[in-house]
């Protein structure tokens, strides 16, 4: 083996090891991080998916080399491992943008319970102030009672027609999230096996 088909092999091996490897804890590691809906740390495994899988590209620029210097292209384990790579290469692209998904699902659902929580406590601040101020004024048990229940009433069905869609939307946006990291699981499951399959091809070489 010549200096260059040396070269070539070793950055085709170290390009593997310093890319797919994070790229694969990576994406194992998101559908826990959306569990517990910590969204700093999955823009963080989003970034570092999306660069190691663009890094991931180099492998298979070197493999491609490697087999025209070896003139390797007529063996079909060659073949069959370069098709499984795209086909990895492809589904880490759909997990990018899945993980993205989660991020938005879960800011719209932090989002969404802020709002709800400043919504009731402005509810309950403007309920104490007009209960503050028929105390001032001095109005009978009674008429309180009675000029009050519909404003309370009005106040009631406001704050439940606000606080309806917010409710709403916080749920869907759980479920979306929910829904994209069983899609990351099951897709990272595959990509990780795809790895597993190339690498007996790679040793194997039938």
């Amino acid at each position: 083996m010549s200096f260059t088909d040396r070269l070539v092999l070793w950055l085709h091996i170290g390009f593997a090891i310093f890319t797919v490897g994070p790229v694969a804890l990576a994406i194992s590691s998101t559908p826990r991080y959306i569990r517990r809906r910590d969204v700093p740390v999955l823009r963080y495994l989003s970034r570092i998916t999306l660069i190691f899988t663009t890094g991931s590209l180099l492998v298979l620029v070197f493999g491609i080399v490697l087999g025209q210097l070896k003139h390797d292209f007529s063996h079909p384990w060659l073949t069959a491992a370069m098709t499984l790579f795209v086909v990895a290469l492809v589904l880490l692209v759909l997990v990018v943008r899945d993980q993205r998904k989660a991020i938005r699902a879960l800011t719209g659902h932090a989002a969404a319970a802020a709002a709800a929580a400043s919504g009731a406590g402005a509810a309950g601040a403007g309920a104490a102030a007009a209960t503050a101020d028929l105390a001032s004024a001095g109005t009978e048990p009674a008429e309180a009672t009675t000029a009050g229940a519909p404003a309370d009433a009005e106040a009631q069905a406001a704050q439940a027609g606000q606080a309806a869609p917010v409710a709403g939307g916080a749920t869907l946006a759980a479920d979306v999230a929910s829904m994209e990291r069983g899609r990351i699981a099951a897709m990272g499951g595959v990509v990780n096996l795809i790895w597993l399959v190339i690498l007996v091809l790679m040793v194997w070489q039938p």
